[in-house]
């Protein structure tokens, strides 16, 4: 597969969810494979704190997993040096992966030229969610952003069927977002007010069914 065309000051590598403290999932760890293999002198920045689909995983000492910890410790222990890895410990969905990698690292850090890799059925609307949070004006733009979509591993042909079609419907619902939310405070008022996981008093909508075995 070829590489897209760096170099890149940061890849970026959004959650997928997390069944274990010991380890991500098969689909999680493609992506994660895929910026090993394509990484030079490249920040990996691992993102999501987990999902709300889901409870997280406990480790050995009985704390709460964190999915992008997991990751970057899956980074490490394939010979990344850990100075190189970065997490994002905050976000529970898509956008928040993007709205939070933003204002926590490549804003201050002035890292504007991106790659984003995620698995395939998770592609069209990761590609939206990135391009308009990192479209929006302010901060340390312009941004240049690239994608790349792995093969998902170690889901169910069903369960992946389901799962895609939700990710249509999600990316229908970005693009109406995008069209309303056009600057960061805007994004940052929806998101604590009216995102039912970051908003206080609102329940998120869990996922039933095969899509729970795609978190």
């Amino acid at each position: 597969m070829p590489a897209p065309a760096g170099p890149f000051d940061a890849i970026l590598i959004p959650g997928g969810g997390l069944r274990s403290a010991a380890a991500p999932p098969p689909w999680v760890r493609r992506r994660l494979d895929r910026a090993v293999e394509l990484g030079r002198d490249e920040l990996l920045i691992c993102l999501s704190a987990g999902t709300t689909h889901r409870p997280p995983p406990q480790d050995a000492a009985g704390f709460p997993a964190v999915e992008s910890v997991v990751s970057a410790r899956y980074l490490i222990a394939r010979g990344v040096d850990a100075r190189r890895v970065l997490t994002e410990t905050c976000s529970l969905d898509t956008i928040g992966n993007a709205y939070f990698t933003r204002v926590i690292h490549t804003d201050p850090r002035r890292l504007c030229r991106l790659l984003v890799i995620t698995s395939d059925f998770h592609m069209p609307r990761t590609r939206a969610v990135f391009e308009w949070v990192f479209g929006l004006p302010g901060g340390a733009g312009p941004y240049e952003l690239a994608f790349e979509a792995v093969p998902a591993e170690g889901i169910a042909p069903d369960a992946l069927a389901e799962r895609t079609a939700r990710e249509r419907a999600g990316l229908d619902n970005v693009r109406r977002l995008a069209g309303r939310l056009r600057t960061l405070p805007a994004l940052h008022e929806w998101l604590f007010t009216e995102h039912a996981a970051y908003a206080p008093g609102r329940t998120p909508r869990r996922t039933t069914g095969k899509n729970l075995d795609t978190y």
